[in-house]
């Protein structure tokens, strides 16, 4: 499993996927690779994905630490908490300044089971920015 044969499977798809949605999936170079999937109408907020010898990750920033109201902070990360559990295949993270939220699945999941996780975490990615404004500047 690797990137390219996911961008493959992702952008092949055109609206005949399970999800319904439509990918566009683009490489990025580097010392890791890592493939950008933008979901179609949804362009602001793409999931990238990277391969790795234990799974796959895939992960879509939210916002930046200054982007959070200061005053809120505390209270934002109690909401967090919160809404982990319920936020299907998703969990949040920070990486640098960067909130993040995140999916991971094993190498031997399915394309059905990768083109779910994407289709999903960007519906979360959507729900978690609209419960969280009160908190962002």
């Amino acid at each position: 499993m690797n990137i390219h044969t996911i961008a493959n499977y992702l952008n092949g798809l055109g609206d005949q996927g399970q999800t319904g949605f439509t990918f566009d999936c683009i490489p990025i170079d580097g010392e890791v690779e890592v493939l950008q999937v933008n979901v179609v109408d949804r362009e602001e907020i793409p999931v990238f994905i990277s391969v790795t010898e234990n799974q796959v990750l895939c992960i879509s920033y939210l916002w930046d630490e200054s982007e959070v109201v200061l005053e809120k902070r505390t209270e934002m990360f109690q909401t967090m908490l919160e809404l982990n559990i319920p936020m299907p295949l998703s969990a949040f993270a920070k990486v640098d300044e960067k909130y993040v939220v995140y999916g991971a699945l094993s190498l031997n999941s399915s394309m059905n089971e990768i083109e779910q996780e994407v289709a999903v975490l960007s519906d979360n990615c959507i729900e978690v920015i609209d419960e969280m404004v009160a908190y962002l500047k």
